[in-house]
């Protein structure tokens, strides 16, 4: 039997350029550069300047990873890359960085979805997913609950998405209202830790008898939250920084929690897995850990180095499909910036059978 492939997962869908090695489900070493700095004056990503920042990062993110591992470029046995959704610019150089490595090497080459690869990250701390498991992914730009099977051979369902800004867009949005630096998640919670949840009454989204029980909607929350700001401005006084950040955030995690364990219960799911940048949140951490206890529900969520985005989780999956034996992609696979999330890659070749 031929010894597991070493794969290197390359991630460059917005401002972190990322690379990790994994064999055999385990993590063997992974780096990430940022350009967060870069883009914090702007309030946001700049797409140009993103991408830029990848074409300089990706080499030395790259030897930076296979260092911490140990490895040389030599014992590389396959390459995985985010291939979609993403900011075009920033996918097309992370793109033309693995194909050029993939063809160096004369390695298979694997087009990946970076939502799959969150979904992935939390096997490199917990082990194989379980058959079926509640995933509800929670990130800048995406918020959605997902019934998950064998990642790498089944399609993936999706329960509820959001229907409008996810809870990664709302904490920046207002954290920008509320003179908060970007990026607003991180700069939320931490002033949150001096305020008090009960001190302004956000609405909770999307959570009435009659609507939809697993979709998500933080537009009205985010407005909500700038009316309150605004009624401070003109003249009810200081606006209370840290009541309104522990406020905001204790309504996003009360939403998202709420979902999520309901869900499980729907579906008769003993496993929550909470993936995604906006899993690095304290209080969503520690309500989803609250509630699922209570209803007998294990969580599992990824540790905090591996919930932003980075390079491990795509090797992650990359692994997994490899495994599977999985069709890799051709040489000309290119990228899908708005791809839907339906198959863990994104190339049609990859689609494997399951196993009876």
């Amino acid at each position: 039997m031929a010894a597991p492939r070493i794969v290197l997962g390359i991630e460059s869908s917005c401002d972190e350029t990322g690379a990790g090695l994994v064999r055999d489900g385990r993590l063997l070493g992974h780096a990430v550069a940022s350009s967060m700095d870069e883009h914090a004056r702007f309030g946001g990503v700049v797409p140009e300047i993103a991408a830029r920042a990848h074409v300089h990062a990706l080499n030395p993110v790259v030897r930076g990873a296979l260092d911490r591992a140990g490895l040389r470029l030599g014992d590389i046995g396959a390459v995985a890359v985010t291939t979609g959704p993403g900011l075009s610019g920033a996918l097309q150089v992370g793109l033309a960085g693995a194909k050029g490595l993939a063809y160096a090497l004369d390695v298979p080459l694997y087009g990946v979805h970076h939502l799959a690869g969150h979904v992935a990250a939390d096997t490199l701390e917990h082990g194989p997913l379980p058959d079926p498991c509640v995933v509800l992914i929670v990130s800048g730009g995406h918020t959605s609950l997902l019934l998950v099977r064998d990642l790498a051979r089944d399609p993936i369902t999706h329960l509820g998405d959001t229907l409008d800004d996810a809870a990664g867009e709302c904490f920046d949005k207002v954290a920008r209202v509320f003179g908060l630096p970007y990026p607003g998640g991180p700069a939320v919670d931490r002033a949150a830790r001096d305020g008090s949840a009960d001190a302004v009454a956000f609405p909770r989204p999307l959570t009435g008898p009659g609507d939809d029980p697993y979709a998500f909607s933080f537009s009205g929350l985010k407005t909500a939250a700038a009316r309150w700001a605004e009624r401070h401005a003109n003249g009810d006084g200081a606006l209370p920084v840290a009541d309104g950040a522990a406020a905001l955030q204790e309504a996003i995690a009360d939403v998202l929690t709420r979902k999520a364990v309901a869900a499980c219960a729907a579906h008769g799911v003993n496993t929550l897995v909470v993936v995604g940048g906006v899993a690095a949140n304290s209080r969503v951490r520690a309500l989803a850990e609250e509630r699922c206890r209570a209803a007998g529900i294990t969580l599992r969520v990824p540790p905090l180095g591996l919930c932003t985005d980075n390079g491990a989780m795509i090797a992650a999956v990359g692994d997994l499909l490899v495994r599977a034996g999985a069709e890799p992609a051709p040489l000309d696979v290119s990228i899908d910036p708005s791809a839907p999330l339906e198959y863990a890659a994104l190339h049609p070749t990859a689609t494997v059978a399951r196993a009876a």
